[in-house]
């Protein structure tokens, strides 16, 4: 089932430091961004048998939509302290990406063909 967290931010005067630590099981093995996708567009579309995935907006914003167990569930994702949790199991879309959106996926598995699921449940 998909997560919504806040992460941890402190900020002074000088400027503001969000942490991401202790959320994914085991270590992050693989961190790649999504940009440059037209407003048009759709991503992702697919699911994973073992890998959890952590979504950071850092700029911008898009929208993803998760099928999982439980049903579907709309994220709107906006602010660079949003993260959101993506399970094994949980199929999703990821699309009306705003024209500066910036996505930092972090996994905690590394690039697996075989992990996919195309098939929506």
């Amino acid at each position: 089932m998909p997560q919504l967290i806040e992460l941890s931010t402190f900020g002074d005067p000088n400027g503001k430091l969000t942490v991401f630590e202790k959320i994914l099981p085991g270590d992050i093995k693989r961190a790649f961004y999504i940009y440059g996708v037209p407003p048009e567009e759709q991503r992702a579309k697919h699911g994973h048998k073992k890998t959890w995935n952590a979504l950071i907006p850092v700029a911008g914003s898009c929208r993803i939509v998760v099928t999982s167990k439980d049903g579907e569930q709309t994220f709107y994702l906006n602010h660079p302290a949003q993260c959101l949790i993506i399970e094994p199991g949980d199929w999703h879309i990821m699309d009306e990406f705003s024209s500066d959106a910036i996505l930092l996926v972090l996994s905690n598995e590394y690039y697996d063909k075989e992990d996919y699921v195309y098939q929506k449940p």
